[in-house]
């Protein structure tokens, strides 16, 4: 066990889960069972807010409103799209971190994200080591796009996954209510990997049930074949319902979405900002198969359902921020927790500890295998690897008819370095 005493600092990044705020309650609730952390503090915004040394403590905070965080959709701390550079380029920005932890006596760092964050925790870690500080950095996964690599799945995407799933249920039974054909096309979120849209397929019951295509990153889309598949599906049901993923690309790579506009739009990262796939598509349906087409663009919608969580994936995620702590204080860094799935009949997960620079910047697509010849569907195999995870309800407190969520002070506390300024 660690000997090392002293504070601790829980942040999140990137896009918000339904589930993210159940791993900072996590992070929180298990700091204060421990003897050697003493205060709890948060970063406002992320890694923006440590540079900044916008700081608050949950040693001030309710212990109801800390509770409520397991149930409360969003980012509750804040988050950022700061991209930390190499400590090569930029060493100015480290050296501010490192300056504002001794500040405050910021021993163990967690930090709480997808792909990018854990790049964050991972250059946090190696700087701190560089330098001579004593500083234990965890990162806690999360992300809707399941597309971290190593851990077996990541909290957030199982609540995705069902509300997907039982939304898409819902537009299929509305979808199919009149006399004349109609198309819908559902535009879901997921950029190079295709788990979220994927995720659709939990709806279907029946084969006349939606959705009767999917596309996904990992194929190549063809306008032909999705010219083919939905004439086949209203010639066979007299109505379409497709998922699309927005990262859908041709032959050549091209995003599809890229076609109506030259400007593409760019994150903090240098990801393209996608979206409006599917005005594509429906002017397609339009003008070549059928008037009646309407599209259902999902959004932000889709990350933060809290209302329809999957009990496994806030069980999951409040555990990976509480062993995020315990993994610390025996003295770990530069470690993720990830999720390892158990080969026993009955779906059980465990932790374990992935080296950082292991996941950081790293995808992981849908394994081929999962996918049907066509490309226009998913096996059973990937059926049976989502379904555990989308497995029961969270309970909502509500008040006056709809949910009570968590509300923080987060009132700052007293800075000690000088200014910083990082939007």
């Amino acid at each position: 066990m660690s000997t090392l005493v002293g504070n601790c600092l829980v942040a999140q990044s990137g896009g918000p889960t339904s589930v993210i705020n159940a791993s900072a309650c996590g992070v929180i609730q298990e700091a204060f069972r421990t003897g050697e952390i003493n205060q709890v503090y948060g970063a406002l915004n992320g890694i923006a807010g440590v540079l900044n040394e916008d700081l608050f403590s949950f040693n001030e905070e309710s212990p109801e409103e800390i509770e409520l965080l397991k149930v409360t959709p969003a980012s509750a701390l804040g988050s950022c799209r700061y991209k930390l550079k190499s400590i090569e380029q930029s060493e100015g920005d480290f050296e501010r971190i490192i300056e504002v932890f001794k500040a405050h006596n910021i021993r163990y760092f967690f930090y709480i994200g997808g792909n990018d964050s854990m790049d964050t925790a991972y250059k946090v870690s190696r700087y701190a080591q560089k330098v001579g500080y004593d500083l234990k950095s965890i990162g806690v996964p999360k992300t809707i796009d399941n597309d971290l690599p190593i851990t077996d799945h990541t909290p957030g995407f199982g609540s995705t996954a069902k509300f997907i799933a039982t939304s898409i249920k819902e537009v299929g039974l509305d979808a199919r209510v009149y006399n004349y054909s109609t198309v819908t096309i559902c535009e879901l979120m997921g950029r190079n990997a295709g788990w979220i849209t994927a995720s659709s397929a939990l709806a279907k019951k029946y084969e006349d049930d939606a959705p009767h295509f999917i596309y996904l990153p990992e194929v190549p889309f063809s306008f032909e074949q999705f010219d083919k598949d939905i004439r086949t599906a209203l010639e066979k049901y007299n109505y379409a319902v497709v998922a699309v993923s927005e990262g859908i690309k041709n032959e050549e790579g091209k995003y599809i979405s890229e076609m109506c506009s030259d400007t593409q739009m760019k994150d903090a990262f240098g990801h393209v900002q996608l979206g409006g796939v599917t005005g594509i598509l429906e002017a397609y349906v339009s003008q070549n198969i059928c008037k009646k087409v309407r599209s259902v663009n999902y959004s932000t919608i889709q990350r933060s359902a809290a209302h329809c969580a999957s009990l496994t994936d806030n069980e999951e995620a409040y555990l990976c921020g509480a062993m995020a702590v315990r993994y610390a204080i025996e003295g770990h860094t530069g470690k993720m927790v990830g999720l390892f799935r158990e080969n026993t009949k009955d779906y059980h997960c465990e932790t374990q500890l992935v080296d950082l620079d292991d996941v950081a910047n790293k995808e992981k697509p849908i394994p081929k295998e999962w996918l049907n010849e066509e490309g226009n569907y998913v096996t059973q195999e990937f059926i049976d690897y989502v379904r555990p995870l989308i497995m029961g309800e969270v309970k909502i407190r509500m008040e006056n008819g709809i949910p009570r969520y968590c509300k923080l002070n987060k009132k700052l506390i007293e800075r000690k370095v000088g200014p910083w300024n990082v939007k």
